[in-house]
């Protein structure tokens, strides 16, 4: 498995962010977001933009709602540079561990439009539990059309469980 180091976002990366999240072949599966926003997270005590760097950025992840009470954390997007290369299950599995070690979660959700099995896959495959879809509920302007959200979260005893061996299911 890759090795996968996590380090803050910089106003530098936001180029790179948004060359991501506005590929043609993304728009059915990931959202956008202007780069004032993306400047608002960088500076937010409730939200992390982390970068996966290996040299060069290879992915990022936007999380959100940090320091709720009961440390409910959202994962809220997430793109690789390359999908499909099998990278996806290292980054995934770091940011889970980045939520419940840096960010003191107790759980984590997160969201997945039914047009990206690859995605939900990944998760399936970390252990995480779908909770339950959201029938047409995301409008994708490049399909014309609403699309499913598949939602999933992952609690911390179920994180230590699979860290450990076991399975809390």
């Amino acid at each position: 498995m890759a090795t996968v180091t996590l380090r803050a976002a910089t106003l530098e990366d936001v180029p790179f962010i948004r060359g991501l999240t506005t590929r043609a072949e993304y728009a059915p599966f990931i959202g956008d977001s202007d780069e004032a926003t993306l400047r608002d997270w960088l500076h937010s005590p409730a939200a992390r933009v982390l970068i996966w760097d290996g040299g060069d950025a290879r992915g990022f992840a936007v999380f959100r709602e940090i320091g709720t009470p009961g440390g409910v954390v959202e994962l809220f997007r997430i793109a690789l540079d390359k999908a499909g290369t099998g990278r996806g299950d290292a980054f995934f599995n770091a940011l889970l561990d980045h939520a419940f070690t840096e960010l003191a979660a107790e759980r984590v959700w997160f969201d997945a439009s039914g047009e990206n099995p690859r995605a939900m896959t990944v998760y399936d495959r970390a252990g995480c539990r779908r909770e339950g879809v959201q029938r047409a509920h995301w409008w994708r302007p490049a399909l014309g059309r609403a699309v499913d959200l598949h939602l999933f979260g992952m609690l911390r005893t179920e994180w230590l469980a699979r860290r450990s061996g076991s399975d809390a299911r």
